[in-house]
């Protein structure tokens, strides 16, 4: 029998680590980077295509799934797996980054939140018991607890406040998960770190996280605008203030630069709507940096994206043909560019798996810094 939530550290080299994550619906090999799938669909793409360029697992998420089509709906159609054709590991959000982010439309009490929906305006409640509620009827494999994420510039004592509550919404989740019946028993539950910057908090939340206990533990309230330098300063003391024989997730991360310098100091698992959104509107994610397709130098260019990818687009296509798509707004050039750029992803995380397997993970950072700032967007 496959277990229900088991991580193994295979090897590290200095912070950083690679292992593996195993569950009833498959392993999940670390670092990992997460496709998000917001609406019960990886934007762009088939989800056997998704699988094909080396995802282990993809991200949904339960603001947007409650609303539209309701997780009720979607427990009644046979949980979203078979919703959307994926038989491989799930993780939802809880809807908390979703629900903070609609600021005059919403009201935060100790109870939870009431919010109105951005589709119709209808009122609603999210709270620790019923994000558990609908993570469930989604049925989720990686279930995130339901917390706060206050706007990083806000003053030390109100990220306080809201740390200490989102702790408090941490305790309430679990119970809710717990009480989850067989959902709980075949379902991995995560904690998440709060605090902002302040390293002082951000202990604090990670002790009250382990105390409670979960399978593993996200770092969140990062990538919200500090800047990249902010965000590294605070992840050389972050990822080490939570239990170590557990997966961390850093969540909403990133470019692929963000994503080395995370794995560098301890980060096991990412997700980001870059690769997709970056796909659709004509970015291209390289190992010699980002390209802007829709520029003119394109035009009449035919080799591929990336000679160095073997993806089903740089192996077909150039990069003409994807700067004519781009520019004359066929869809084809979104699927063909997200295409791309999630295979590039899972391509960046296999080769630091390696390069950490084989204690060459500091040599392989700079390799990648030098190639992908050698030559600017273009």
């Amino acid at each position: 029998m496959k277990p229900r939530f088991q991580f193994t550290i295979a090897a590290t080299d200095g912070k950083a680590r690679t292992g593996a994550i195993q569950m009833r619906r498959g392993e999940i090999r670390t670092p990992a980077f997460m496709p998000v799938g917001t609406g019960a669909t990886v934007k762009a793409m088939k989800p056997q295509d998704v699988r094909a360029t080396g995802a282990d697992i993809i991200l949904g998420n339960t603001y947007h799934l409650m609303l539209r089509p309701g997780a009720e709906r979607v427990a009644r159609l046979g949980g979203l797996h078979e919703f959307m054709n994926w038989d491989r590991p799930i993780l939802t959000d809880s809807g908390g980054y979703q629900v903070m982010s609609l600021s005059e439309l919403r009201k935060i009490t100790e109870e939870g939140v009431t919010f109105a929906s951005h589709i119709d305006g209808s009122r609603h409640m999210l709270s620790p018991e019923r994000s558990m509620e609908i993570q469930r009827l989604l049925g989720s494999d990686i279930v995130m607890c339901f917390d706060e994420c206050p706007k990083i510039d806000q003053p030390r004592d109100v990220i306080a406040r809201s740390m200490e509550m989102s702790m408090r919404w941490a305790r309430r989740s679990r119970t809710a998960f717990d009480q989850g019946g067989d959902h709980a028993e075949g379902s991995a539950l995560f904690g998440i770190q709060q605090g902002a910057l302040d390293e002082g908090l951000r202990k604090t939340s990670a002790d009250a996280l382990a105390e409670i206990g979960f399978d593993g533990y996200a770092i969140g309230g990062l990538a919200v605008g500090e800047g990249q330098e902010a965000m590294f300063a605070t992840l050389d003391f972050a990822p080490a203030q939570l239990p170590a024989d557990r997966p961390r997730y850093l969540m909403g991360v990133g470019k692929p630069d963000d994503l080395v310098g995370a794995v560098e100091r301890g980060v096991d698992m990412f997700d980001c709507v870059l690769p997709t959104r970056s796909g659709r509107n004509g970015q291209a994610f390289t190992w010699n940096g980002p390209l802007n397709m829709r520029n003119a130098r394109h035009a009449e260019d035919t080799g591929p994206v990336d000679p160095r990818c073997a993806c089903p687009t740089c192996k077909t296509y150039s990069r003409a043909y994807l700067h004519h798509l781009h520019k004359s707004g066929e869809m084809l050039g979104a699927i063909l560019l997200t295409e791309h750029n999630i295979a590039f992803y899972q391509q960046l995380m296999q080769a630091m798996r390696d390069a950490i397997t084989e204690q060459r993970f500091a040599a392989f950072a700079a390799d990648f810094r030098r190639d992908y700032f050698a030559t600017r967007s273009g």
